[in-house]
């Protein structure tokens, strides 16, 4: 993230200025059929949710998912914060800018270095305790609102936890036998996360402007809340771009790079972007799951074998970020063991050679 580029005041701006315009992929590029896809929708109550949401991972990369636990009081809370952070004064938002080498803080898209074109959008990091930058936005009150992330963190927390297994109980794997760094309770508790507070501002031209560019996440998992406001789309093979609309209370959960690597490619990684709306903003909160700094991600041993060997090297999450930063969307190219045997395909690179608009 350059630090000299300039944070704008997207409100003040009535034109789409150059530096934000984007050459998409004409819509009619894609079959007529991908109005007809749609994202799978679980219900996590269901006594086949395993079997559910390995289909979905298998087949998709992503879903939805209802009756997950959370409580709904707090997307309204959650969502009030970062409504309440996004609409600060710029000068005010930068007392909290993440610093050139820094992860947590306000600032643009991490991945806006690998485009030479700017995404209209803005966003805010969460590693640990908000504090100290809350503290900065917001001097008198600050403590409300970081008590919020501290609950929204919880929660995910342990949905991620039980996603986790419900994911991997579906190629067979159980955490409390196969996993040791699932720990003692098999609940992931050790597991290491960031927020990610993300703000798409109403643009008088969205059809040239782009929220968020395509990408896959370096995650296990990506739980992510929006608000009412379209905006994520995903890629489907062989389709196109898929619209993710907004369920009330629903939670999308996405496949992240680590989880394509300890699947062995079983879960492709989702290629995803965010667009924007002309009258509407747009919120989304994402919460980024991956293991803890020591543990290192490979191939389960029991998804490996003669005819399916192990596909990726072992890699700790920050590791694999270093790359991610090197190679952005082939980084996984760069931590293969092997090329697939035929008739075995990776999917997500395959996905990550197509046009991506």
């Amino acid at each position: 993230m350059p630090s000299i580029r300039p944070h704008p005041d997207f409100t003040s701006l009535r034109e789409l200025p150059d530096s934000y315009a984007w050459n998409h992929q004409p819509d009619s590029d894609y079959p007529s059929s991908a109005d007809a896809e749609s994202v799978p929708i679980i219900d996590l109550t269901d006594p086949n949710a395993v079997q559910a949401i390995g289909h979905a991972c298998k087949t998709w990369g992503v879903f939805q998912v209802i009756n997950h636990g959370v409580p709904t009081h707090l997307f309204d809370m959650v969502e009030s914060t970062s409504r309440d952070l996004f609409s600060l004064p710029v000068n005010q938002k930068l007392k909290a800018a993440r610093s050139p080498d820094g992860i947590s803080g306000y600032g643009f898209a991490r991945i806006s270095s690998f485009f030479s074109k700017l995404m209209w959008s803005e966003g805010f990091t969460i590693v640990g305790s908000p504090q100290e930058h809350f503290r900065q936005l917001w001097p008198h009150n600050y403590i409300n609102h970081c008590d919020v992330i501290k609950e929204y963190k919880q929660e995910m927390k342990k949905l991620a936890g039980r996603l986790m297994c419900l994911m991997l109980g579906s190629l067979g794997i159980t955490a409390e036998q196969d996993i040791k760094w699932a720990g003692p309770k098999a609940d992931f508790n050790e597991a290491s996360a960031a927020l990610q507070l993300n703000y798409y501002p109403a643009c008088p031209d969205p059809d040239r402007a782009m929220g968020l560019a395509a990408h896959t996440d370096s995650t296990l998992l990506t739980i992510l809340y929006q608000n009412n406001t379209s905006g994520l789309q995903v890629l489907r093979e062989g389709v196109g771009w898929i619209k993710v609309p907004p369920i009330p209370d629903a939670l999308v959960i996405n496949i992240g790079d680590l989880m394509h690597i300890l699947s062995n490619a079983s879960f492709p990684s989702v290629l995803h972007r965010a667009m924007v709306n002309r009258t509407c903003h747009r919120l989304s909160i994402a919460y980024l799951y991956g293991p803890s700094s020591s543990v290192k991600i490979s191939p389960h041993p029991k998804l490996v074998g003669p005819s399916q060997p192990p596909l990726y090297r072992p890699v700790t999450w920050n590791e694999y970020l270093d790359t991610k930063a090197k190679h952005f969307n082939k980084a996984l190219s760069w931590v293969r063991a092997c090329v697939p045997l035929k008739g075995m395909v990776d999917v997500n690179e395959h996905n990550n050679s197509l046009k991506v608009g």
